[in-house]
């Protein structure tokens, strides 16, 4: 046992299901709506989340059934997240995947649930669900806080 906490210790297709799980810090940055600029192909966040985000916890309201329910719902694996280009630069799964250590207020490392929260990091009291907007108005809902 080398004494390194699990993330660092293992590559990430080395991890059991529950260590993948556990990597999520709960800041349901990746749950926004995005959009992408048609002539640079830059990924464009709002501060519109799926309908299924619960926006106090942060966390999937249906997440068992989530790509039943949101077709376009991407789930997040060892084998896909190299590729998951609009996944934000503060998500845990892209740090480790590009050789990044996980940030101090990441619950795994704080050891608090709400460590994400409280670092002002999760979309908590930043958001409005889908159900509230315009698909037309997205683009006035662009916002440079989730990268």
């Amino acid at each position: 046992m080398t004494g390194e906490p699990f993330w660092r210790a293992k590559p990430l297709a080395a991890l059991s299901a529950e260590e993948w799980e556990s990597l999520c810090d709960g800041c349901g940055k990746c749950c926004t709506i995005k959009l992408q600029d048609e002539d640079t192909d830059e990924i464009l966040y709002t501060d519109v989340v799926c309908h299924l985000l619960d926006t106090h916890s942060c966390r999937c309201s249906r997440y068992k059934d989530r790509a039943r329910l949101v077709p376009d719902c991407v789930k997040v694996t060892p084998d896909n997240i190299a590729d998951l280009g609009f996944m934000p630069s503060t998500c845990a799964y892209r740090l480790l995947a590009e050789g990044k250590d996980l940030p101090d207020w990441h619950p795994l490392v704080s050891g608090r649930r709400d460590s994400v929260h409280r670092a002002g990091m999760s979309v908590r009291h930043r958001v409005f669900s889908e159900e509230e907007i315009e698909e037309e108005d997205l683009p006035g809902h662009i916002v440079d806080w989730v990268r």
